[in-house]
């Protein structure tokens, strides 16, 4: 079970956002991932819980962030509940889309996993939900996504895969770069692996 901590920064100017701090496991029915973030002066920023299917699909997402709350999961294409600070009102959304996406890691992690891309393969389309920081805002993003190189690399416990993607927003067309390892992301625009106290799993 991977421990460890990611630190967020803005990809753009680099101002520190917060710290991740995560455990994230497989299971008999897919993979979960919970984590707890820290704003710069330590005060509790928000939280995010993901649990996939064994194809990838997220079966059960909460995320914390400012006071506001998502639920959401891979129903009719997606659904959430979005609920706001003072708990008054809740709106519900459903978007034609494959999964979810937002500033955790976790979510490259759960992308890469639903399209289960091998090195020969084409880029492929996705829809996803994106859940923006700071109020967790629902906005729909079209991404390509390819599996350019996959390198093993010799580690104390044998080889470790490390997977390099393309990600492109074909909204924007920018591209940018995400190197994955079994299921902790290495480095990705904003995301640095801070600590890893246990080595990524494997998928089957």
């Amino acid at each position: 079970m991977p421990r460890g901590r990611y630190s967020l920064h803005d990809p753009h100017d680099h101002t520190p956002l917060a710290e991740e701090h995560f455990q994230c496991a497989p299971g008999p029915s897919g993979w979960r991932y919970v984590s707890q973030l820290t704003a710069p002066d330590g005060t509790h920023r928000g939280s995010v819980d993901l649990a996939l299917d064994d194809l990838g699909r997220p079966i059960r997402l909460e995320l914390h962030a400012g006071g506001w709350q998502v639920r959401g999961a891979a129903l009719d294409g997606v659904t959430w509940v979005r609920t706001d600070p003072a708990g008054l009102e809740a709106t519900e959304g459903n978007v034609p889309a494959h999964a979810f996406t937002g500033t955790s890691p976790a979510f490259l992690v759960a992308t890469a996993r639903l399209l289960r891309l091998t090195p020969s393969s084409s880029a492929t389309r996705v829809r996803l939900v994106a859940l923006t920081d700071p109020v967790l805002a629902p906005r729909t993003v079209d991404q390509s996504w390819a599996l350019i190189d996959r390198e093993a690399h010799a580690t104390d416990n044998g080889p470790l895969l490390v997977d390099e993607y393309q990600v492109t927003a074909l909204d924007t067309g920018e591209r940018h770069a995400v190197h994955i390892a079994g299921d902790v992301v290495l480095a990705a625009p904003g995301i640095e692996l801070e600590d890893l106290q246990t080595p990524p799993s494997t998928f089957p």
